[in-house]
């Protein structure tokens, strides 16, 4: 229970319970379980007071100073907290729903499971604060300082992410989305495309929007996008080379992971080579004698002559290339330098033709076919 004489004192008026604080700068005081609902105390000194459990809701604490505060479970529903100084404080499982936190400094705070719902946290610092299995239902935060704020295992929907930089939280690959919320272009380009696309799909982005979104954001883009062509009897190589590009920023599509049920084959493969920027062709003797394998390299050769630009990336993983009578891959071999995997299971050897691989996908060195 809360002491009475600090109780007392309070009771007097911000002024008066200011004036103790500075008088007795040794005395912490103890406010716990109390009840202040509906009261003002615009500009109060809490530091480090003990509220645990207490009733400040529909209270107003304009620019109120609770730095190190013990607020572990209290009310605080429409509280009006503009301004406030908040940082280091304890607000575990507090109920924080409507709070007007506009300007407040949150600083260093842990918010672990607390209730958030509907609040507003513009131009709020959040930084270094543990939001962790809190309930963010509907808040907003716009032009919010997000910087090593743990969102993990939190509950989003119907949030306003407007003009934030989403790259320096963490834990956004754990949220919990109830529902779609709204995501800023500004936000996409403050972040630097740097979100978790797991993140961006929970907030209802679509996909072609996500697809584009890194490389929207990025200035200059660090790779092209590419779409991996090969025979379902290298999968285990192409799988491998997929994961490998994605882990080093590259954007990959392939008919396994990305394919969507019922569309037609064909069709998803022109589609691809019109949308992405380059066509990669994994040639081995299983894939020379697919006959779609042709259509796909033709297709990006009369793009590259439209486009005046390099599209199609051949590598092999065995001779056949080298060897075939066919038409288009001699054609191929002869003008073009196909990159080598043929030593692909050995894994310094490996990470040599992938190293010569990024270095050709990377933006600036594209030149003229």
């Amino acid at each position: 229970m809360a002491n009475p004489e600090h109780l007392k004192i309070l009771q007097q008026g911000v002024k008066a319970w200011n004036e103790w604080r500075e008088q007795s700068p040794d005395i912490l005081p103890d406010l716990c379980e109390a009840s202040f609902a509906r009261n003002n105390f615009p500009g109060a000194n809490f530091q480090q007071a003990n509220l645990f459990g207490s009733d400040l809701s529909w209270s107003n604490l304009d620019a109120t100073n609770f730095q190190g505060a013990i607020l572990t479970g209290t009310n605080m529903l429409r509280a009006i907290l503009t301004a406030a100084r908040l940082s280091g404080a304890e607000l575990t499982r507090a109920d924080i729903r409507e709070v007007d936190l506009r300007g407040a400094d949150v600083t260093g705070t842990n918010l672990h499971s607390a209730d958030l719902r509907h609040s507003d946290l513009s131009q709020a610092e959040v930084v270094g604060v543990s939001l962790t299995d809190a309930n963010l239902l509907g808040a907003i935060f716009r032009h919010t300082n997000l910087t090593g704020a743990n969102l993990g295992g939190s509950v989003m929907g119907d949030n306003t992410l407007i003009n934030i930089d989403l790259s320096v939280a963490i834990g956004l690959e754990t949220v919990r989305h109830q529902g779609p919320s709204s995501v800023g272009i500004d936000t996409i380009y403050k972040s630097n495309g740097n979100i978790p696309e797991v993140f961006l799909r929970g907030c209802g982005v679509p996909e072609d929007f996500i697809v584009y979104a890194k490389a929207l954001a990025r200035n200059p883009i660090e790779f092209y996008s590419c779409f991996i062509s090969y025979s379902s009897q290298d999968d285990t190589f192409a799988q491998r080379l997929h994961s490998d590009l994605q882990q080093k920023g590259v954007r990959c599509w392939f008919a396994p992971e990305d394919l969507k049920i019922g569309d037609k084959f064909r069709t998803r493969i022109d589609e691809s080579i019109r949308i992405y920027d380059k066509l990669m062709v994994v040639l081995s003797e299983d894939s020379i004698r697919s006959p779609w394998v042709e259509e796909e390299v033709e297709a990006a050769l009369e793009k590259e002559r439209k486009q005046s630009k390099l599209v199609l990336f051949p590598i092999r993983l065995d001779d056949a290339v080298m060897e075939t009578d066919q038409a288009w891959a001699a054609s191929l071999r002869r003008v073009r330098h196909i990159g080598d995997f043929q030593a692909w299971k050995d894994h310094d050897q490996y990470q040599k033709s992938l190293e010569r691989l990024l270095r050709d996908l990377k933006a600036e060195s594209t030149q003229r076919p």
